[in-house]
């Protein structure tokens, strides 16, 4: 008899990411049903430029190699949403843009009107759902509680490669 518990079977970490993912785009859904931010609300979106289904303007890409945050705030325009992704129009010095961001790729989300915060890991694939995996581990997410008073959520997973 081990002592230990058992690997866990189910990809937890995947399922929480992909669930925390979701409160992005219910949050998105809701001011693309209204069309405005309610009250002092508005969002830093942080997203990886180059990961699968992005669809930037190749000035942002080459401005942003890998990461981007854009601002939800005063100026945005035919913000549209559904399950796997968000498109948005936004003016970057000026010249109009419109931005496709799959959920998958977004590394954080933040509206500092009421100090609330997530951030991913980005996955390879919006499409993928959990990928395939070896054993998991068991020690569980990495959550470090905040002590003053905020809404921070700091999920950080540890995969064996």
């Amino acid at each position: 008899m081990t002592d230990g518990l058992p690997d866990s079977l189910i990809p937890y970490d995947e399922i929480v990411q992909e669930a925390l993912r979701a409160v992005v785009g219910r949050v998105l859904g809701s001011v693309a049903e209204t069309g405005a931010l309610p009250g002092d609300h508005h969002f830093y979106i942080t997203f990886k430029t180059q990961a699968p289904g992005v669809d930037i303007p190749r000035r942002l890409i080459e401005r942003f190699p890998d990461e981007m945050t854009i601002v939800l705030q005063n100026r945005f325009w035919d913000l549209t949403v559904d399950e796997r992704k968000f498109s948005v129009g936004l003016s970057f010095n000026q010249v109009p843009s419109k931005l496709v961001i799959p959920y998958s790729a977004i590394t954080g989300f933040h509206d500092p009107a009421v100090n609330f915060e997530l951030r991913f890991q980005a996955t390879e694939d919006p499409n993928d759902g959990p990928e395939p995996h070896d054993e998991a581990e068991n020690d569980g997410p990495t959550v470090t509680p905040v002590e003053d008073g905020s809404n921070v959520v700091s999920v950080d997973f540890k995969r064996k490669k």
